[in-house]
């Protein structure tokens, strides 16, 4: 296999991982397929290694991703105790992100590819340029000398498939196709995995697809669909919330809409979730509100009521849409 590492700052991380022995990984609460993906695959090349790892995160694993090879392993906990020679976070912008207490007793990797990472370990490796953070946990494997198996490469290409929206998002380079190549000539089944992802949802969620999208509204000539979904309408289709994964996203197939807009008012805060096309930049959105991601895929916390905090979100991504170049721009 072969590596694109720009920073040098990997060299000292596989320094870390071979001469340490006990590790913890986590990544932030409410975890995704890269995040998962990610940590699955390091830790079996660490497993290689003959090291101990225990993967610990905040929540469950969403359901879409219960069929990765070992992922019964995975612990949810709001502690971590023991004791561990290093804590590697992956894809995790900060530490409190996590809301996993004690992590910060051990020796802290911080593996991340969000702008925003507020640079919190002992060692941080940032990269901006991967289109997931399992391209950077690639680099990883590839550098610690452990064989792509296509258990270690089925994870990573979980990591890569999700965070680039099944390839959809502008985050992607030629990076990302190479380290696919090396995924594919390992025996993975590109198809098989997309299907294992994309294909096993309940009839209850097609129920919450159609009710979201009936309600969807048009803002700014079309060009914003705001949409949104309450416990209400999850208790009504039978759905939880992981159930409204890639549902963001069916609005982008409309030519004329550059942007999507969710809400989720749950408990006494309204989670924010944003999609956008080709150069329109949401990340900006998120950022100003405290959050974070990429350019085309970003979220956030918000407070306040519900009209409130839609009349801002709406002005903010109509302004990013103003804001990109005219040609990427229906």
């Amino acid at each position: 296999m072969t590596t694109v590492a720009p920073d040098p700052t990997i060299a000292s991380i596989v320094e870390e991982l071979r001469t340490r022995n006990r590790f913890v990984l986590s990544s932030h609460a409410r975890p995704d397929g890269d995040s998962i993906g990610s940590q699955l695959a390091l830790a079996a090349a660490l497993h290689y290694l003959g090291k101990t790892v225990r993967i610990v995160n905040r929540d469950p694993i969403p359901p879409y991703l219960q069929s990765l090879s070992r992922i019964a392993t995975v612990e949810v906990a709001e502690t971590i105790t023991g004791d561990y020679d290093a804590a590697v976070l992956l894809e995790c912008g900060s530490l409190d992100r996590t809301e996993v207490a004690g992590l910060d007793h051990y020796f802290v990797i911080n593996v991340d590819h969000h702008a925003g990472n507020s640079m919190y370990g002992a060692l941080n490796w940032f990269d901006e340029s991967a289109a997931a953070c399992g391209e950077m946990v690639f680099d990883l494997v590839t550098a610690l000398g452990v064989p792509l198996s296509t258990k270690i490469a089925t994870a990573i290409y979980v990591a890569i498939l999700t965070d680039t929206g099944a390839f959809h998002h502008g985050n992607i380079t030629a990076r990302t196709f190479e380290i696919c190549r090396h995924i594919a000539e390992s025996g993975v089944s590109a198809a098989e995995v997309a299907a294992r992802i994309y294909q096993t949802s309940s009839v209850g969620k097609l129920w919450l697809t159609g009710a979201i999208l009936n309600a969807m509204k048009l803002e700014g000539n079309g060009r914003v669909a705001v949409l949104h979904v309450d416990e209400k309408l999850l208790y009504e289709t039978g759905c939880a919330p992981d159930d409204m994964e890639g549902l963001i996203n069916l609005p982008l197939a409309a030519s004329h809409i550059q942007a999507v807009i969710l809400l989720k008012p749950f408990t006494d805060t309204i989670r924010v979730s944003l999609r956008s096309k080709a150069a329109v930049d949401i990340r900006t959105v998120a950022l100003a509100y405290g959050g974070g991601g990429h350019r085309n895929a970003a979220g956030f916390t918000a407070s306040g009521s519900l009209e409130d905090v839609r009349s801002r979100i709406v002005a903010d991504v109509l302004a990013a849409i103003d804001a990109s170049p005219p040609d990427d721009r229906t």
